[in-house]
């Protein structure tokens, strides 16, 4: 029982001919990923990696079934190509594309809302479904089958941080990247939710960061949950005032700090380890 994805979704690649898009699609299809397509207008009818590039998500949908598509499209024409493949009815969406205007991402998210389309990110490295899909940019060899769900707002975090869970004989089965941006998708409290319900994950690890206070709003929700919670807050030493790689990264006015989102996550009963490598650890002593 896999969350958002599995092993028999049908992903369309979104500016397939590109570098980035050609790169991701030949490690997307070694792990496993059932990629039935790509796009790129006036393209149609090429092929890359032995996967057929139709001009347009219409086109594609025209002649395979689609669950899911994965932007890799310049910010400036992002918002074009999630409002085709929303209006075309594609149920996932993962945008990896950064420095997509503010306003074009909440066009994006409120036109998914309304249409019933999950949005991961933007500027997420993606999501995977352990041994069964990869949509997006992580490094395969990281992810390996088993009982431990993670979600993040941080990719270079997330894969060292699941590189030891992997290491230290911990699995995953959905490690979902919520973005870095001030408007994205899905919540923390989103994906909290799936993993609460999925018979498979037995303990959840969240991996945050200072700035916003999603941090804080699952931590409401980390309250009421059966399974257990290891956490990690990236950004202890932050000035205040200055962004940090991420926009959502940012202090202001005295909100998001490190500290209000350990304690608050402390008081929901989650573990928060200090240093990424103490996952697995706390995780240890969360399962006995």
């Amino acid at each position: 029982m896999a969350i958002i994805i599995n092993e028999n979704t049908n992903v369309v690649v979104q500016g397939i001919t590109g570098n980035q898009g050609k790169f991701h699609t030949r490690q997307m299809l070694a792990y496993g990923t059932k990629i039935v397509g790509g796009t790129s207008p006036g393209k149609g009818g090429q092929e890359v990696e032995g996967v057929p590039v139709f001009d347009n998500v219409y086109a594609a949908m025209e002649q395979v079934r689609v669950d899911a598509s994965v932007l890799f499209i310049p910010a400036p024409f992002a918002k074009d190509a999630a409002f085709e493949a929303i209006t075309a009815g594609i149920k996932v969406l993962v945008i990896v594309t950064e420095h997509i205007p503010v306003h074009d991402e909440m066009d994006i998210i409120d036109l998914a809302s309304r249409k019933g389309t999950t949005v991961v990110g933007p500027n997420t490295f993606g999501i995977v479904s352990s041994g069964k899909c990869k949509i997006g940019i992580p490094p395969n060899q990281f992810f390996v089958p088993g009982s431990i769900g993670v979600v993040a707002r941080s990719g270079t975090l997330t894969y060292e941080i699941v590189g030891n869970l992997t290491a230290n004989g911990f699995g995953q089965t959905t490690v979902v990247g919520l973005g870095g941006d001030r408007v994205v998708g899905l919540s923390f409290v989103d994906v909290l939710e799936k993993f609460e319900k999925d018979p498979e994950t037995q303990a959840v690890v969240l991996v945050g960061e200072i700035g916003g206070n999603a941090e804080e709003e699952a931590s409401l929700f980390i309250k009421k949950m059966t399974k257990p919670v290891v956490a990690y807050i990236a950004g202890k030493s932050a000035p205040p005032g200055k962004r940090m790689g991420h926009a959502g990264a940012i202090i202001e006015r005295g909100k998001g700090t490190f500290n209000a989102k350990v304690e608050a996550l402390t008081a929901a009963g989650a573990s928060v380890a200090t240093l990424p490598f103490e996952v697995p650890e706390l995780l240890r002593e969360k399962l006995k």
